[in-house]
This record gives C-alpha cells, structure tokens and sequence, in this order.
C-alpha cells in the first residue's frame, strides 16, 4: 500500500513550554520518528560551565520566571 499526503500548514504562533534533551518537535507527518541522541564535548570542558548571576546580557529572549 502506497500513501501520498499533500498538506499545507500555516503557524501563526507556536508556543513551547519546555525543552529537554529527549523532546520531539513534529509539524506535519512523518512516516516514522526514530530517537537519536547525541552528546558531544567539542571544546574539551572537563567540567561544567559556572552559574551565571544577575540579568544576563546574553538572554535575548525574554522568559517567564516561573513562580
């Protein structure tokens, strides 16, 4: 049995509440979804990165503070 899907999809707003290393984002369809997880460490850190403090001045989206 052969399947042909035609389909448009228009988003005008997707919001995503979390994100995790195992999370699956699907917009349309798929014949199949197989896991894959990768971890790299391409510069070498032996450890992990420090905490940031205060307001970074690297957040460049605004997020919720969860309450």
């Amino acid at each position: 049995m052969s399947w042909t899907i035609h389909q448009t999809i228009t988003i005008h707003q997707l919001r995503v509440e979390s994100v995790s290393n195992s999370s699956v984002l699907q917009v349309g369809s798929a014949g199949s979804i197989r896991s894959l997880s990768q971890l790299y460490n391409t510069g070498g850190f032996a450890g992990p990165a420090p905490m940031l403090g205060g307001e970074s001045p690297l957040s460049f989206v605004p997020l919720p503070n969860p309450t």
